[in-house]
């Protein structure tokens, strides 16, 4: 079984092994598998073998080589999700150098911070309007040597900065001698941390951790992932993407789409059919509101619901099962009745019928929606980690427990401290953050346990459930301690209510921020009858209100009365990724709410 794969099993595995080894591995023994494919403007399909990746990569790593890049350098990448980006981070492995990807909304002193916090020497950026955020800072890094940008149609790229065609256009180097030079302890990447909680810290990952993780991973899903397909649309600079459409690709040998804006996702399901997908919550529930809103106008919403109620308990009895049980014959032909005449339209409506893995996660997901994905026939369950532990530290992707975040990890040993915290410890887990070993010690105890800051709860089964951040935990005015993210799932398993912000921290009671949804509002609006110029217009409706309110008085009745909103408002603003309120992963930054939204705060609490 996977949950019996120990730490030392998975490190004979791996020994010896780097991301390049990793890489060269697959390009040699499948070669003509296609690993990428991409939309060009005229919407046809553009798409490179392992054979052709593998040239490019060595073509890069001259070229890369050829502007000083040794092992123990470093560059930084600010690319959509597009194929290049595969290309130059190999490109820098295969140097033994170590790859930063940037969120492309940073602002030009971001772009600063991180390019000189890492000693950057060369930064390869997608088009101009990244170019420039970095020519408005470049007298700021003495350690940045060169820029190279890889769309420049119109020659505004100006002196000093290098075409990305100059790079690929060099001889490759020999890949079977490249793969040599890094090390399994050498850096492979950093991740920056969003910056919540103060500047973003580097979360230093080894191409031991990389390939300890990749290789876990396979062990858990117990299936070929070769030739499987996956879309690739969340940005580089976060460690889900990161691990589960290019480190996993690359050891694996999936078939990735790279879609370059997340708002595209949609169309590019309906198109690729994946067989894995990872989305943080917000992906799912556009997902949930987007089904939802087409079957309303369809006027069978109601009657589909029926069917959903029907299935969710022979979908979570399928759950309970696992992958390979078997149904009592008369709930497998309840369920093929209701898949016919419902269900497996709707997948393939949306691309996801062909799903055999469906993950969410990074953010707590409502177990209601997550039973609604499983009642319809997609098979997802919840994965949990950070950053620093490569991305997962519990999941099960079969016998799923909705409601929990999984087992322990392969090759991990997860536990919780006496206070409740969850703690980690195993070949995923990083090596510390760069350039500060204060914060390190803080979270990489003496022992090896990444402490993750989370309180959770375990059943007699492993299974974790996590309760909240132990930082973000509500003390009321009363001294009640209340998880606020579990009542912001509960308003968001409403349609209508796209994000909420529940506040309370020494406050007599609770209350809530809440955005509407920018897709459904509007369409219940018109199904109303109401007449708006806007979606900031609906934040005054009264009926609009009336609805919310509906709303936030039924997701009250899972909570006690001292965890029950009291009091909300609607905001005009819709909250966009990456934002004040948001992270690029849509976790809400509680600070930098409760700071612009100060007087719509203090106005919950005038008596």
């Amino acid at each position: 079984m996977q949950h019996t794969v120990t730490k030392e099993e998975l490190d004979q595995v791996v020994a010896g092994e780097t991301v390049p080894t990793r890489f060269r591995r697959t390009v040699t023994e499948h070669p003509d598998q296609v690993a990428l494919r991409w939309k060009n403007q005229d919407d046809s399909w553009g798409e490179w073998t392992y054979r052709e990746y593998g040239d490019r990569a060595c073509r890069m790593a001259a070229g890369l080589a050829g502007l000083g890049l040794e092992r123990g350098g470093r560059i930084v990448l600010m690319m959509r999700n597009i194929p290049e980006f595969h290309i130059a981070d190999i490109g820098a492995a295969l140097c033994g150098a170590t790859s930063i990807s940037i969120y492309n909304s940073s602002s030009p002193d971001q772009v600063q911070y991180l390019v000189d916090h890492c000693e950057a020497t060369i930064a390869i950026v997608e088009d101009i309007s990244f170019l420039e955020r970095f020519l408005k800072i470049r007298d700021e890094l003495p350690n940045l040597k060169h820029i190279v940008v890889l769309h420049d149609p119109d020659g505004q790229a100006g002196d000093g900065v290098i075409p990305f065609s100059q790079l690929i256009g060099t001889d490759p180097v020999d890949l079977a001698e490249a793969a040599k030079v890094a090390q399994p302890d050498d850096l492979c990447t950093v991740i920056y941390t969003s910056g919540t909680t103060g500047p973003p810290k580097g979360v230093m990952l080894t191409h031991y951790n990389i390939v300890f993780t990749a290789e876990a991973y396979l062990k858990l899903l117990e299936f070929d992932p070769l030739g499987k397909r996956a879309v690739s649309y969340l940005p580089m600079a976060h460690i889900a993407e990161r691990m589960s459409t290019h480190y996993l690709a690359l050891a694996g040998g999936l078939e990735v789409t790279t879609c370059p804006e997340t708002a595209q996702l949609a169309a590019y399901l309906g198109e690729v059919h994946p067989n894995t997908t990872f989305g943080v919550p917000r992906v799912w529930e556009k997902i949930h509101s987007g089904v939802n809103a087409a079957l309303a106008s369809q006027g069978v919403l109601d009657k589909f619901n029926e069917g959903v109620e029907a299935a969710k308990p022979i979908a979570l009895k399928q759950a309970e099962l696992g992958r390979d049980g078997k149904l009592p014959d008369d709930l497998q032909q309840t369920w093929d009745f209701l898949d016919e005449a419902a269900f497996r339209g709707v997948r393939q409506q949306i691309g996801l019928d062909q799903l055999e893995i469906a993950v969410t996660g990074a953010a707590p997901i409502t177990p209601e929606l997550l039973e609604w994905f499983r009642a319809i026939g997609i098979p997802m369950s919840e994965i949990y980690g950070m950053s620093e532990s490569c991305g997962p530290m519990t999941w099960e992707p079969y016998r799923v427990k909705v409601g929990t975040v999984g087992r322990a990890f392969p090759g991990c040993e997860v536990k919780l401290l006496e206070d409740g915290e969850v703690v980690c410890r195993g070949g995923n887990v990083f090596v510390g953050y760069l350039k500060d070993e204060e914060k390190t010690a803080e979270t990489l105890d003496a022992d090896g346990w990444l402490h993750s800051g989370d309180i959770g709860e375990v059943d007699d089964e492993g299974y974790f459930r996590i309760v909240d951040r132990k930082k973000e935990l509500i003390i009321t005015g009363g001294g009640k301690n209340i998880s606020p993210a579990n009542i912001e799932s509960a308003l968001k398993s409403f349609p209508l209510i796209g994000q909420a912000a529940v506040i309370g921290d020494n406050k007599p009671f609770i209350s809530a921020l809440i955005v509407l949804d920018p897709e459904v509002a509007p369409a219940w609006a018109k199904s109303q009858g109401i007449e708006f110029d806007s979606i900031s217009d609906l934040a005054t409706n009264d009926a609009i209100h009336a609805e919310v309110e509906r709303c936030v008085t039924e997701a009250n009745q899972r909570f006690s009365r001292v965890e029950q909103v009291k009091k909300f408002t609607i905001l005009r603003d819709e909250w966009q990724p990456d934002s004040e309120e948001l992270t690029p992963t849509m976790k809400l930054k509680r600070r930098g709410i409760n700071q612009k939204y100060s007087a719509e705060i203090d106005a919950l609490y005038v008596r």
